[in-house]
């Protein structure tokens, strides 16, 4: 199933036997099981039908112990596995033909019971950072008896609009500026952003604008000497504010690491890159293509105008080339600020 259907079969008080919440975004997983956790029961209920556990302090066997337990003065049993990925013997591996046709007689007891599951139990796995092989006989059982979700990380294209999406649903708005600047510096871990964004909003009343401003007021992200600012003065061949950028970071290494602003050149010279091969140069088409909000379509044009392909060519060596250097590969005894300088100074010339 997807997010929005388990949430809204939760809303609507649709309930599983069992939850299996795998992946590498945590961020829905515990979306999913604190929902459940603060909402399926009442807090006369939660007391003696409600158990969060802990998968380095349990095994399997405890886990179908707990789920097998009746609910007492209650019609649901609610329980929350945390760090199940941590559960050695939770979910077996696939058997063989020769051992299907035994009559499953080696199935794992957690795979046994997700067939045959506790009607009064709701019981929610927790298995993030990780996926179990979804052809495995048990990820089988979980998805015709259950609920098995897998929490995909989202691609860095997609966080504005899902930046947009969850301030939207606050009563908030954001500009793609700072929706830009956000996504530029907090990746894509969606827990980290929810938790700065909701920091924003606590000092902001509803219905309020999100700005650079703000975001450098409250979360300390300089709206002058960032990473954004300087793709901009890279990319109208800015000198002097280009050089200023790197002079700042050049003082601020530990806050403006080589290898994450070579990076985010990378990704900016690639969609200059892409921009020069569109045929279809109109402004919903260029955002399509780059997958970058319309508002930036025009700075993408008078870029390339600056940037030739033969030049974008040389550019990608350059942006290979200090990487390298970077890591620590002939970098002789250059600081990174220095190797900075030397590969903004490549690229503008």
């Amino acid at each position: 199933m997807e997010f929005n259907d388990i949430m809204s079969e939760l809303k609507r008080k649709i309930y599983r036997p069992v939850y299996f919440l795998m992946g590498e975004e945590a961020y829905f997983i515990d979306m999913i099981s604190d929902y459940i956790e603060q909402n399926v029961l009442d807090e006369s209920e939660k007391e003696f039908n409600q158990s969060v556990l802990y998968g380095r302090d349990i095994t399997a066997s405890d886990v179908i112990g707990a789920a097998k337990r009746f609910p007492m003065m209650s019609e649901y049993q609610v329980i929350i596995i945390k760090e199940a990925q941590n559960i050695k013997d939770l979910v077996g591996k696939d058997r063989d033909a020769e051992k299907e046709k035994q009559k499953d007689k080696a199935k794992p007891a957690f795979e046994a019971y997700v067939e045959n599951p506790q009607k009064s139990t709701i019981l929610v796995i927790c298995y993030k950072y990780k996926t179990i092989d979804k052809r495995t006989s048990a990820a089988k059982a979980i998805d015709k008896n259950a609920v098995l979700f897998d929490s995909k990380k989202i691609y860095d294209n997609k966080v504005p609009d899902w930046i947009n999406n969850y301030l939207k649903g606050k009563d908030y708005t954001v500009g793609p500026k700072a929706s830009a600047l956000l996504t530029e510096y907090l990746g894509t871990n969606l827990s980290k952003v929810s938790n700065e964004l909701d920091k924003l909003m606590i000092n902001l009343p509803p219905k309020s604008e999100i700005t650079v401003e703000h975001i450098q007021t409250n979360i300390g992200i300089s709206k002058e000497y960032n990473v954004f600012e300087l793709q901009t003065a890279i990319g109208k061949k800015d000198v002097l504010k280009a050089n200023r950028i790197i002079n700042y970071f050049a003082s601020n290494e530990k806050d403006h690491p080589m290898v994450m602003t070579v990076s985010s050149l990378y990704g900016y010279f690639c969609k200059l890159l892409n921009y020069q091969f569109l045929t279809d140069k109109s402004k919903a088409s260029v955002a399509s293509a780059l997958g970058v909000h319309p508002f930036f379509v025009d700075e993408y044009e008078r870029s390339a105008k600056n940037f030739s392909v033969a030049k974008l060519k040389s550019i990608f060596s350059y942006l290979r080339e200090y990487d390298l250097k970077s890591k620590g590969v002939d970098r002789g005894s250059a600081t990174e600020g220095e190797l900075l300088k030397e590969l903004v100074f490549k690229i503008l010339h």
